[in-house]
């Protein structure tokens, strides 16, 4: 197995646990917060699908899935209102966590869907090589694409079982 198809494999699982954190949970459980602060399983959801995109968008040298194909106006009336272009989620207040309301999980599963073809089609064409290729150059060493795509894997999941956790917890309060 090369690099690329390893990479591959792991947005594969980390769109796995996405669809498990999300499944069947109500709009109300979707932006439920165990207290007062805590991210809602909608807001992470929706923030490391915005990672992904904004990342794999940067060093692939296209536009995000985020404006190509409509999610940033599907995601405007889930925020009560319109979000700056490049807005991730990076530096979110706590009121704007709060603002993220979605009636059913597959507005946020569509687009992590959306960003996940457009990573694998990405990284279908990457040789070991190109792993290699500097793609930000504002850290000390220098970020390679394969270290960036790694950092969004870790990324990723971290945030994805976070809500996970979260969903369970729900979960057991419905009982």
């Amino acid at each position: 197995m090369n690099s690329a198809k390893l990479l591959a494999d792991a947005f594969g699982r980390i769109r796995e646990v996405v669809h498990e954190a999300a499944e069947g949970l109500t709009a109300a459980e979707l932006s439920q917060r165990l207290d007062g602060d805590a991210n809602t399983v909608a807001w992470l959801l929706w923030h490391l699908t915005r990672i992904q995109d904004d990342h794999l968008a940067d060093a692939s040298g296209t536009e995000q899935v985020w404006m190509t194909e409509g999610w940033a106006d599907r995601f405007e009336a889930s925020f009560g209102t319109a979000l700056p272009p490049g807005s991730t989620g990076y530096g979110h207040t706590s009121a704007q966590v709060a603002a993220l309301r979605v009636d059913s999980p597959d507005l946020l599963t569509g687009y992590h869907d959306a960003v996940h073809a457009r990573t694998t089609g990405y990284l279908g064409g990457l040789t070991d090589r190109d792993l290699d290729r500097v793609v930000d150059e504002s850290w000390s060493p220098p970020v390679t694409l394969g270290v960036r795509l790694v950092s969004v894997v870790s990324d990723d999941l971290q945030h994805a079982g976070q809500a996970v956790f979260i969903r369970g917890v729900l979960l057991r309060r419905r009982r």
